[in-house]
């Protein structure tokens, strides 16, 4: 890890500022990517003096490619980019409007699309680099129906991802591209929803940013093309797309309690 250079958007806070003071501490260089100039410079500070950070709304183009030619032109290079950014929403899918369904595709799927782009030329050019997207567990199994937007978005995530990674492998064998599920986070992940929602931080057995942050940073060092955070969730995702009525499947725990506070 010593010398890398990786930026992660979503750094300001959660999952993304976790993952870069670990980075930092292990000897990479990061360049930090989010919207909140005070925060994102707090969570620089603790990286060190190397640490860059970058304001910069993921959610348009523009603003990305600035963030990637910021990033150049203080390290030179990008080892890795992991796009983190995301929200969650707390509303059914009979309740869903337009705004509620366009806020999740663009926070969650166009902003890892334009990072992807923004970042390919520069890794296509060196012949090697990694892309990490940070998924969900609800984008593999409906494990909270009121996330609804949330879950679909993450779905188009995955799929993005490994077209993605199938694109590049005959001829960039040395670009990885990797799909992250965490489960439930003790972050401000569902305090700060669309239409609000429970704290995560009060969810029994949430992870902490810093377990999932430990599993990325494993991911950067040794590149997998898909990754759990926690132990038995792969075999979860295998058993339920393995069952021969999903429906019947749906109506035995974990799925039974679909749900999360409102």
């Amino acid at each position: 890890m010593d010398g890398k250079v990786i930026a992660i958007t979503g750094a300001s806070s959660g999952i993304g500022a976790a993952l870069a003071e670990l980075l930092a501490g292990k000897g990479a260089r990061v360049a930090l990517v989010a919207r909140r100039q005070q925060e994102l410079g707090e969570v620089a500070a603790r990286c060190g003096p190397e640490a860059l950070p970058i304001v910069a709304d993921v959610t348009r183009r523009e603003q990305v490619e600035g963030a990637l030619a910021a990033c150049l032109e203080r390290f030179g290079h990008v080892d890795a980019w992991v796009n983190n950014a995301g929200r969650g929403i707390t509303r059914l899918v009979s309740e869903l409007t337009d705004d509620d369904f366009d806020e999740m595709m663009r926070v969650n799927v166009k902003s890892a699309l334009y990072g992807m782009q923004a970042v390919l030329p520069h890794f296509r050019a060196r012949g090697r680099g990694h892309i990490i997207n940070v998924s969900s567990m609800l984008g593999r199994l409906p494990l909270a129906t009121v996330r609804s937007a949330y879950n679909a978005a993450k779905h188009a995530l995955n799929s993005l991802t490994a077209d993605l990674r199938i694109e590049l492998r005959p001829q960039y064998p040395e670009i990885h591209v990797t799909c992250v599920h965490p489960g439930v986070v003790a972050t401000g992940f569902g305090r700060h929803a669309r239409h609000g929602g429970a704290d995560s931080r009060q969810v029994p057995g949430a992870q902490t940013a810093v377990e999932v942050a430990q599993v990325i940073a494993e991911v950067i060092e040794h590149p997998r093309a898909d990754v759990y955070t926690r132990p038995g969730a792969q075999q979860m995702v295998v058993s339920y797309y393995a069952a021969e009525d999903m429906a019947l499947a749906e109506q035995q725990p974990p799925f039974v309690s679909a749900h999360v506070p409102r």
